[in-house]
Parts: C-alpha cells; structure tokens; sequence
C-alpha cells in the first residue's frame, strides 16, 4: 500500500510541476500552434500558442515515479521487480506508441504510417505478455488459441484510436481516460491484483496533475503522442483486468469502463461506413460535437461525458461481484441505446427505419436478384435463352412490359393487367438490337435498383446482341433444331 502511495503522489507532483515546464520549452523552440475560433471547437484560450505535445510531460512523470521508487530504501523496491516485471518488457510497445504520436504532433504522418506503427506496438505488447486468452467462455486460463493474437492486436489498436478520437475539448480525453484508468485501480485493489495497481496508479497521479493545465481553458494540448500513449496503456491495463477476472464474461467490465471513447470510435465508424465516407477521415459528428450542436458549453460537455464515464465505471465496478451480471449488462446495453438516441444521428434512424419497415430486405432481395439475372443473361449464348431469362426476371424489378429487338429476332411479354399510365426506359444495345422497358407510375423500387437493372442488361447484352447480328438468322434457327434433337435423343 506505501508503494501504491508514493507512485501515486510522487507521479502526481511530476505533472504538475513538469507540465508547465514542459509547455514553456515547446513554446520557446516553436513548436506550438496557434489556435484561432474558427480552428478549433470546443477550445478555450483562442490566439494563444498552445503546444500539441502534452504527452511528454506524463510519460516522463509516467517512468520518473517507478525510477524513484526504486532508488528509495524500501522493501517496495523489490515488490515492483517481482509483480510488475511485465511493466518493464512493455516499455518497448508503448515507446513506440508515444514515438508514433510525437512524430505526428510535430511532422505529421499518414493515417496508414500511424496504423501500421500502433500494429507493431500491439504486437510488440502481445511478446510482452498481453493476451487476450478468454472471451465470453471461449478459451482456457493458460492456454494461447489461435485467434489470440489478432484479437490482442484489434483490441489494443481500437483503445489507441479511442482515446485520440475523443480529444476534440479541453480536458476531455485526459478526464475521460483518468476515470478509465482509476476505476481499473480499484478494480485491481477488490481482486488483489497487485500488479495490476502498481501499472495503472502512476497513470493516474499524471492524468490527475495534468488535467490542472488541459481543462478548458486548456494552456496545452495531449497530442497524439499523449492520447495514444494513454489509449494503448488502458488497453493493455484492460487485458491484464480481464485475465484475472473470476467472471466468464471477461472483457466487459473493462469495456464498461471504456464505454465513451469505444462508444464514441464504434458509432464514427458506422456513421462513416453508412455514409460511404473515408473511416480515417475527420468530420465534427462526434459525441462531443453533437453535444456542442446542441448549445452544450465546453465545459458542460466535459463535464457531461464524465458523468458518463463515471456511470460506466460504476457498471463494470459491480460487474466484478458477478451479482445478477445479465441485468447489469442489460441495463447498461439500454442506458447506452438511449443516449445514442438522444444525440440524433440521422444515419441510425435512417438505417433504423429502413431495417423496420423492410426496405433493407427489398433492397437486398434486389441486388441479389440483379446478380442472379447478370449470371443467368453470361451464360445464354443464343437470343432465345437470353429471352427466357429476361422473361423471367424484368417482372421482379416491377416493369409490366418488355419489348426486345435481338438482331432479327421480335420478343414481347406483359402483365394481364397492364396500368393505363406508365413510362418508358429504352436500353440501346446496338443499331438494330434494343430493350423497351414499361412501368406504371406510383410507388415502385428505388430508382438506383431499376438503374443497376438497366445498365446490367446494357453491359450484358450489348456483345451478345451484336454477336447474334452476325450469325445468319437459318444459322441460328438450325442451332436451336439441333440443340432439341440433341436434347431429345438424351431423354
């Protein structure tokens, strides 16, 4: 208990005292920015020189405190060594991290030089001795499955991603991580983890001492070499939480406890992917902007969110009893859709309504029935066979009447009640061969099915029909003959 106390208090007064330090050196070698209104959202201090790069002060801070520790004359010394050694054989992955972020914050990097870097690091830690072993029941104490590694990687390259995510307000990041990271401290000290605490206490001393200086209005920024650096820590920390775990649900006490950043990073992700937008690219529809949106101040909007992350901590915290655990997940599940609800992304209600009312199914019933029909219209080789198939399918997109014109041959079909009122698409294939397409009006399919239904007859078509002009049209009729009595004979 001495030890978790002096590496808690002496990690604190490091951050307090370097951060400025810290900041007054990045500002003299220029390498701060300023910071104007219409640059930045949610920020305070505007048209100041802000350094990105709070990051170095908590790692320093971060590594002075277990320095210290072990040049003091205590037994603790020697508790470190035995307990925490995998601290030590992690240093290398989250070195790499915090170089990654630094390189960023003052050069700039490529999103996919910053994936591949947080890759290795992930699995630079997983040689450290960070496996996730057991998911859900899956998997035994001890034994490394298959699937171990890449879900170690996925798993620690997410919390990485989370925590810069969410930096978008003063202090927001730094408070959200601090509530993850103290209730993992509490979590070790109710299982007796001894390693456990001694790894996250010190985090929490330089997140406690630096959020003096980065909430709103923030003097420096984490950076990226400050957000990853902390993400990647909390993921590990997760891993190590999981492990011990007397729960077979393993991961989600810690996934409670980083519930707002893997909220956050989980619906950008969606949004992005049902929108067709770039996943690594920026936009101002996170949790926090939308919170803005709504006439949030900076500082309630922090203060909202770790309202939120204290809540979360509060459901992963009772998780570890294994008390009524499906209830406590339930609830939590349903207090997280609500929330989510509340924010009004018109992407999920969209997608949500669509799903509903069976749109989704039509839609998918649609494109499956598209690939179905361009298979079907590849594989006839005479204009007979690609009648058949067209006589089979223009019905499925909604059309009441087709007219083919393929080289000399006339094909037509209708419905027994055709509508009075209809329109017209007309699919060109060559100069002699075409498609008349008839449709009545009101409600029908979307436009961009019947679209892809056009243009696969048109691109399938099109060399078929040609080729067919150029067989003579007693050639043709002669196959057809044949191809009966060859099929005759067989029966």
């Amino acid at each position: 208990m001495y030890s978790l106390l002096f590496l808690g208090t002496v990690s604190f007064v490091l951050a307090l005292f370097l951060t400025p330090l810290v900041r007054t050196m990045f500002r003299r070698w220029g390498l701060a920015h300023r910071v104007d209104a219409h640059q930045s959202v949610g920020t305070g201090d505007h048209g100041h020189l802000i350094p990105r790069a709070g990051g170095v002060a908590i790692v320093i801070s971060y590594l002075l405190a277990y320095a210290l520790l072990l040049t003091v004359p205590l037994k603790a010394g020697l508790v470190v060594w035995d307990s925490l050694n995998f601290v030590l054989r992690l240093m290398p992955a989250a070195g790499i991290i915090f170089l990654i972020g630094l390189i960023d914050d003052l050069r700039g990097l490529e999103p996919w030089q910053k994936m591949g870097g947080e890759i290795a690091a992930a699995g630079a830690a997983y040689w450290a001795g960070v496996h996730i072993q057991n998911l859900a029941g899956y998997g035994e104490q001890g034994v490394t499955a298959w699937w171990s590694l890449p879900v170690t990687i996925l798993w620690l390259v997410a919390c990485t991603n989370a925590i810069n995510l969410i930096d978008g307000i003063d202090g927001l990041a730094t408070g959200v991580g601090l509530f993850a990271t103290f209730t993992t401290l509490i979590a070790a000290l109710l299982q007796n983890n001894t390693a456990l605490a001694m790894a996250t206490v010190p985090l929490v001393g330089c997140l406690l001492g630096f959020i003096r200086y980065n909430f709103n209005p923030a003097t420096i920024y984490l950076g990226d070499c400050g957000s990853l650096f902390i993400g990647f820590l909390l993921g590990c920390y997760a891993v190590v939480w999981s492990q011990k775990a007397a729960t077979i649900l393993g991961m989600t006490a810690p996934l409670m406890a980083l519930s707002i950043p893997l909220l956050d990073m989980s619906v950008a992700v969606a949004r992005r992917f049902l929108r067709r937008q770039p996943l690594f690219e920026g936009d101002r529809n996170h949790i926090h902007h939308r919170l803005l949106h709504r006439g949030f101040t900076p500082r309630r909007v922090a203060l909202t969110l770790y309202a939120c992350a204290a809540l979360g901590a509060i459901f992963s915290l009772v998780m570890i009893s294994n008390n009524y655990s499906g209830l406590i997940i339930l609830a939590f599940c349903m207090v997280t859709w609500i929330g989510v609800q509340h924010l009004g992304y018109v992407e999920f209600g969209v997608a949500g309504r669509l799903f509903v009312d069976g749109a989704f199914r039509r839609l998918l019933n649609s494109h499956i029935s598209i690939e179905s029909l361009e298979e079907n219209l590849a594989a006839a080789s005479t204009s007979e066979e690609c009648w058949k198939v067209l006589q089979r399918g223009y019905q499925e997109f909604g059309f009441s009447r087709i007219d083919v014109q393929l080289g000399p041959r006339k094909f037509s079909d209708c419905l027994e009640s055709e509508p009075m009122d209809s329109w017209k698409v007309t699919v060109p294939l060559t100069d002699e061969s075409f498609i008349e397409l008839y449709r009545g009006f009101g409600p029908a399919q979307q436009h961009q099915v019947v679209a892809s239904f056009v243009d696969i007859l048109r691109k399938t078509l099109e060399p078929k029909a040609a080729e067919i002009e150029r067989i003579p049209p007693q050639r043709e009729q002669d196959d057809l003959r044949l191809l009966s009595v060859s099929l005759e004979a067989r029966k």
